[in-house]
């Protein structure tokens, strides 16, 4: 080897490449803004508060409220109060505190002047604004599951004895054979509370006449209630009562057999990743908006308007020429992926007639949310001024 050869040796020493110019974030980046989002003690109790105290008080006081006086109170659990907590509750609060703490690892560097101290040490925008993302999701994915598990726990441990449909108790899980016979051996409550849509050909002695005496059961309105008819003489046979409460049976099973006592296990999985996608579009939707805005305050509310006001309205209502804009929101993409056992999340029942769209676009929509505010976050980030 040549002295030449030698001396360039010793000039050059062997120096590990700088890579604080990509665009990837490293575990200690990622770390560091876990621990700096969770020591926010205000947005991390509203975090745990709603996703996880909210629901398990007001199953711990069903609980006291059932063991207390059991005729009184129904059973804590049960597939009817695990559907609303989670359709109701879940749903749009996990959504709003998840947009909340995106909104919070957004904006706080900027509210707080340090943005500056994080470009001089020479570290990628863009890993820094990635960064965020897993820490954030290492925090809220947890929380949620955790409240959702003990919403599930209670409802499956705490559920009733017996199914109560139409103000009737009947066992669950039946055949639909085996509903016909239970429906004749109990006519009367079949006949007189379960509802349908044709006219019901028997008079039964249903009792809501407050003088006495029998009442005619006449054709049920479109609610399903049943009304009146002036009393008359003649009351309907046995035979006769048990074959309209058999063809009463037959034409609401479809509606009865959705119903459990306590939440299948499908249906809680199912369940249950819908909810972490909601909160995890929350975190990344509120992320984005807020390095766009440059502040947490108008993103927070512009999340919370989206998902309570604009949600609604556009799932509803019929905007001429704006359709496939109306489909473009997130939340409407998100309803129609719903799992089917569960309310409508939006307000009201199944027969709400929500801006048609298929399940294939529902996921372009999510996707393209997911994507595209991460991508107008990270640019905007890149693109400041320190």
């Amino acid at each position: 080897m040549s002295l030449a050869t030698d001396a360039g040796a010793l000039a050059a020493p062997d120096v590990s490449p700088d890579r604080r110019g990509s665009w990837i974030p490293t575990m200690p980046m990622i770390t560091t803004r876990f621990m700096e989002l969770r020591k926010r003690r205000g947005v991390m109790s509203a975090l745990i508060g709603v996703t996880v105290g909210i629901p398990t008080v007001f199953l711990l006081i069903r609980l006291l409220l059932h063991a207390i006086a059991p005729h009184t109170y129904s059973p804590a659990g049960g597939y009817n109060v695990f559907s609303h907590l989670v359709g109701g509750v879940l749903y749009v609060f996990g959504f709003i505190v998840a947009a909340t703490l995106g909104c919070t690892a957004g904006a706080v560097d900027l509210s707080e002047g340090m943005f500056r101290h994080l470009v001089i040490t020479g570290r990628s925008r863009l890993a820094l604004y990635f960064a965020r993302i897993p820490a954030g999701l290492a925090i809220v994915v947890p929380i949620v599951a955790f409240g959702y598990t003990v919403v599930c726990a209670i409802c499956v441990f705490a559920a009733p004895a017996t199914l109560d449909y139409q103000g009737v108790s009947l066992p669950a899980g039946l055949s639909q054979p085996a509903l016909e016979t239970w429906a004749s051996a109990h006519a009367h409550a079949i006949v007189c509370d379960f509802p349908t849509d044709g006219p019901i050909v028997v008079d039964a002695p249903c009792g809501r006449n407050p003088f006495g005496g029998s009442i005619a059961v006449s054709p049920k309105g479109p609610t399903g209630t049943a009304s009146t008819a002036p009393p008359r003489a003649a009351i309907a046979t046995s035979a006769q009562l048990k074959a309209e409460a058999v063809r009463i049976a037959d034409e609401d099973y479809p509606d009865y057999s959705r119903l459990f006592l306590r939440p299948p296990t499908s249906l809680m999985i199912k369940a249950g990743l819908w909810i972490e996608l909601e909160a995890i579009i929350g975190f990344v939707v509120g992320l984005g908006l807020a390095s766009l805005l440059g502040q947490r305050t108008i993103a927070v509310v512009m999340m919370i308007v989206l998902e309570i006001i604009l949600t609604p309205i556009f799932a509803r209502a019929r905007i001429p020429h704006f359709g496939n804009l109306q489909r473009a929101v997130v939340g409407l993409a998100m309803a129609h992926i719903e799992p089917g056992a569960l309310p409508l999340a939006l307000g009201g029942d199944r027969s709400v007639d929500l801006l048609h769209e298929s399940t294939t676009v529902a996921v372009i929509v999510i996707v393209a949310w997911l994507v595209g505010w991460t991508v107008l976050g990270a640019w905007r980030m890149a693109t400041r001024d320190a």
